[in-house]
């Protein structure tokens, strides 16, 4: 069964990845480019404190707010504890996918090659995040796995980026993530909120398009 925030991702199409060096700067991240109009957005663990940073932004009804890059069952919990809808791993580990499921939140586990997408799907899976999705091969391994799982929802990460956005959805990707071509840690810290929030529009027109 469709985990029921499927749809919502499906919709917004971007998934922005925040991670950054400094709490402070993953916050500017998230209220700039909420600025320009996204509103879901994965923390990935590498940030500090990250999970009190999701506590702070999924208090706010109008985001959607995941935890990527979440290392073991016990982040998992911590983050979910927190207020985190969706968890994200770039690896197979079933004990994440169990800990959201319970938590009523949606799992996206990492997978590169057919056996490994299986695995990811076998483990609990509402979600195949293919990384790193530009040196597994862009669109066209995409396209590939979609062949063989043509009703798994994949989400491609890792050399995303405006330009090459389109051809993935094309592809068959179900929605995308977008690090640092769209949360530049220089932009955040030179307080370069315009050239943050021109790589949003830059996505969000191209999806719109």
């Amino acid at each position: 069964m469709t985990h029921k925030l499927i749809p919502q991702l499906r919709q917004a199409r971007i998934i922005p990845v925040i991670r950054t060096s400094s709490t402070a700067l993953a916050a500017r991240a998230v209220e700039w480019l909420r600025g320009a109009g996204l509103s879901i957005f994965e923390i990935t663990m590498t940030v500090p404190d990250a999970p009190a940073l999701i506590r702070d932004l999924a208090s706010d009804p109008a985001l959607l707010v995941g935890a990527g890059t979440v290392p073991d069952r016990a982040a998992a919990e911590a983050c979910l504890s927190a207020g985190a809808r969706f968890l994200v791993a770039p690896w197979v580990d079933p004990a994440l996918a169990e800990a959201a499921h319970q938590a009523d939140a949606i799992a996206m586990l990492g997978a590169m090659t057919p056996t490994e997408v299986r695995a990811a799907l076998a483990g609990g899976a509402d979600v195949v995040k293919i990384f790193p999705a530009s040196s597994a091969g862009g669109p066209g391994h995409v396209k590939a796995l979609r062949a063989v799982f043509p009703d798994t929802v994949f989400c491609p990460t890792g050399g995303v980026d405006a330009r090459n956005a389109p051809d993935y959805l094309a592809a068959g990707a179900a929605f995308i993530g977008i690090g640092g071509r769209l949360v530049d840690e220089g932009l955040l810290a030179r307080g370069d909120r315009a050239g943050i929030e021109a790589a949003a529009r830059d996505v969000l027109g191209i999806m719109q398009a």
